[in-house]
């Protein structure tokens, strides 16, 4: 298959590798082949799966062999994911017998192009003369072989391709020469093309689906009605309802002409369906819709539509652009959150008191302006807006939050500034993650044993850096900043850096004691994209390299991904640091291994971001822990450790859907001796959150990381071990992680030795680093 691009589409750059190459997240897609006869049954058939399936979006392949431009135009006006497929017949041209020009044959031997797809894991077939009436989860979840609906007519063992589901290893050179062995040979009925091809191949060897997922029209004939259970509806035969209809099938007719709609009656349709939508649906259908009928209730979905994506701007900008009547609180609460996440808090402040007066949404409205008031340094009045929004619903956690920070914060006594370090860290909450608790005090154990308020000035990463902070920085002996994920577009949004430090460029170029960057990660995930402030932050980003003395990023993987981000003259400047929680029993004073380990195994997993981690493919993850769980059991006491409350969900998943009681410890409540101590004695980790991984081996515990992020493959890879990793989307996830973990329990000195050994060589690392370190303290450039 040959791919060009019709006229008027612009031509892709060069595509980088595959976003799911570290993470094994299965890349899934749908699939037609186009002409412009068909198209109208096209256009239907894109209208009814985004109505059918809301919250479904995937990438959409077009095959064609020539589209105008104004059709393509059409058809990217209803789907935000297509990619156009230009497709050479010449190949078929030895067995298709002549009858090239026919379209029915055309269309039959094109369908089989998408087995020369070598970029995805799963495609999905859909014939243009097809509507989607259900949910296609199940269709989306099958993840081995090549499934069909059986046809209807000519006996079980055959398939009908309209819905064809196919896996990887039939996207392969291998089955295309089979393909074209048997169209070559012509041993396959003419009359059934590429299902003749095809059944000639498989033999009766597929996975057969109901036949609900590709329901013929011929079995309606004398005006039956639909099924209910329908999920996709096939028009089979030559008579189309675009073209007219045929007698007989009027009910079923009916259901294609729902799919019939203008676009802004398929916009305000989908606008209106209840449940959960897709962002990339919701964004490319709600905008236009917005600027169409300036409804500040659609704007307001489509904004936070945008801030669940990390669109903080594209938010401001489009729900700024309607009127917003004075008692609609929902549209103002969202604005106000668009607006303090690009830094324009002013603005945030207004609409959120705003909302405020309205009881469905005072207690969120009330705990943004806490944040806006603590952002800005005043304790005092974020803890009378929290206060007030808890008078509003007792139960918000994010007012109880900030209420008991700003209640029970108390300034340390400090040294005298000359001798301290400023540090800029993300400083967790009571019940905060466990990981990101430990790691300031790690990051300070690497500049010297003393981690306390004599040698150290606290900053707040995400409190706005400000004229006093910068005065407060600049009267001390450095400036330290990490570690962490600090490089990640949302989880604390701000318009002045774009990264997790709230800090103006402005400031930052004026900080003028030495800046040192230690163990930061680019924390971004697949498919996760810094959208409009991109530029923000590779602006700040640019001026942070330039101004620091030492940057050191805590994997190779950042290293490769911030080097892409700036100019070739800055890449000498960024250099590896690993994270300081790897290298804990070297940094810990007065560390001892302990003498005995407790008889457990320990599983994290983790739920922040779970579309991005797990894409369809949860209930596959959860079913193959319940597989390793039960395996793990015969050797060991398996619990789960929850570095946040969000981490006991696999606790209640395993209970509810698979019967198995899972003991939880909750580290989130644990001080950092602890976090250490109960790492050090369990025998082995499994973990999916970074320091899920990275801590217990810091401690000399064996690990098995459960990658559903890039940065797990890249702690693995620095530390040359990727055997230690397995992608949560594997398909014998469980089997794999009993048998790995049985060699690492099985003969546990040697697995602990390798630990140790791995570890010597990161703490080479930073002892290297840490020399440079001293003498940049000591005003001396390196």
């Amino acid at each position: 298959m040959t791919t060009t691009h019709p006229a008027g589409t612009p031509a892709p750059t060069a595509s980088p590798a595959p976003a799911n190459a570290l993470t094994g997240k299965r890349r899934v897609a749908f699939a037609s082949f186009v002409d412009e006869n068909y198209l109208p049954g096209f256009l239907a058939l894109l209208r009814s799966l985004a109505l059918s399936n809301p919250a479904l979006c995937e990438d959409f392949i077009v095959l064609h062999d020539g589209l105008r431009p104004a059709s393509v135009a059409r058809i990217r006006e209803l789907h935000p994911r297509i990619d156009f497929r230009r497709v050479d017949a010449a190949h078929y041209d030895t067995y298709a017998k002549g009858d090239q020009d026919n379209y029915l044959v055309r269309k039959a031997y094109f369908i089989l192009d998408v087995f020369r797809i070598r970029d995805y894991d799963t495609v999905i077939t859909l014939d243009t003369d097809m509507v989607v009436l259900g949910d296609l989860d199940e269709l989306l979840r099958l993840r081995e072989g090549l499934a069909a609906v059986p046809q209807f007519f000519y006996g079980q063992h055959k398939l009908n391709s309209g819905l064809l589901v196919i896996q990887r290893e039939y996207l392969s050179d291998a089955f295309c020469a089979r393909i074209d062995e048997v169209g070559r040979n012509g041993a396959y009925e003419l009359d059934k093309h590429d299902q003749g091809i095809l059944n000639a191949v498989l033999d009766g060897d597929f996975v057969q689906l109901d036949s609900r997922y590709n329901f013929v029209k011929r079995r309606l004939s004398g005006d039956l009605p639909v099924p209910d259970n329908t999920a996709i509806l096939h028009f089979t035969g030559r008579h189309k309802p675009w073209q007219g209809g045929e007698a007989g099938y009027g009910l079923a007719e009916d259901r294609w002409r729902e799919s019939e709609l203008s676009d802004a009656e398929f916009h305000a349709s989908y606008l209106a369906l209840p449940g959960a939508k897709h962002h990339d649906l919701l964004v490319h259908y709600g905008t236009p819709h917005v600027r169409r009928t300036a409804d500040p209730d659609s704007a307001r979905r489509v904004a936070a539509a945008h801030i669940g994506a990390g669109e903080y701007q594209e938010a401001a900008e489009l729900l700024g652009s309607v009127r917003i009547p004075v008692d609609e609180a929902w549209p103002h609460e969202v604005l106000g959150h668009a607006l303090m996440s690009v830094s324009r808090y002013e603005e945030a402040r207004a609409q959120l008191l705003l909302a405020t007066a309205a009881p469905n949404r005072a207690a969120t409205a009330f705990s943004r302006l806490a944040q806006i008031a603590w952002i800005h340094g005043d304790d005092s009045g974020a803890a009378r807006y929290a206060l007030e929004g808890l008078g509003v619903d007792p139960t918000h956690r994010a007012n109880r939050l900030m209420y008991k920070r700003t209640r029970d914060a108390e300034a340390p006594a400090q040294g005298p500034p000359a001798d301290q370090l400023a540090h800029v860290a993300f400083y967790m909450d009571r019940q905060g993650n466990a990981g990101d608790k430990l790691l300031p005090e790690s990051v300070r154990l690497a500049f010297g044993r003393d981690t306390g308020p004599a040698r150290w000035h606290s900053v707040h990463a995400h409190r706005l850096f400000d004229e006093a902070a910068l005065e407060r920085v600049n009267a001390r002996r450095a400036l330290v900043i990490g570690g962490g994920g600090l490089f990640i577009p949302d989880t604390a949004p701000n318009g002045n850096s774009g990264w997790q430090w709230n800090v103006p460029d402005e400031l930052l170029e004026r900080i003028d004691v030495p800046v040192m960057v230690y163990a930061v990660g680019f924390n971004a995930f697949d498919g996760q994209a810094y959208g409009h402030g991109r530029e923000r932050f590779l602006s700040s980003l640019r001026k942070l390299v330039e101004r620091a003395a030492f940057f050191g990023l805590r994997n190779h993987g950042s290293i490769e991904k911030v080097r892409e981000l700036l100019p070739s003259s800055l890449h000498d400047k960024v250099r590896f640091q690993p994270c300081p929680t790897t290298v804990t029993r070297q940094l810990v004073d007065g560390w001892t291994d302990p003498a005995r380990r407790d008889d457990t195994v320990l599983i994290n997993a983790a739920y922040d971001r779970s579309g991005l981690r797990f894409g369809h493919d949860y209930g596959h993850f959860l079913a193959e822990m319940a597989t390793a769980v039960k395996g793990l059991g015969t050797r060991a006491e398996v619990k789960c450790v929850a570095h946040s409350l969000d981490d006991e969900r696999i606790a209640f998943d395993l209970r509810r859907e698979h019967g198995i009681a899972l003991p939880v410890i909750p580290m989130y409540d644990f001080g950092n001796d602890e976090i250490r101590d109960t790492y050090a004695r369990t025998r082995l980790v499994i973990g999916m959150r970074g320091h899920a991984g990275m801590i217990p081996f810091g401690c000399g515990t064996p690990v098995i990381s459960l990658i559903s992020h890039p940065k797990m493959a890249y702690f693995l890879s620095d530390i040359e071990r990727p055997d230690w990793g397995i992608s949560v989307h594997d398909r014998h996830l469980g089997a794999r992680l009993v048998e790995r973990a049985a060699g690492m329990l099985d003969d546990h000195a040697a697995a602990v030795a390798d630990v140790h050994g791995r570890q010597r060589e990161l703490w080479k690392v930073t002892e290297a680093n840490a020399a440079d370190l001293r003498l940049i303290q000591a005003g001396v450039r390196v």
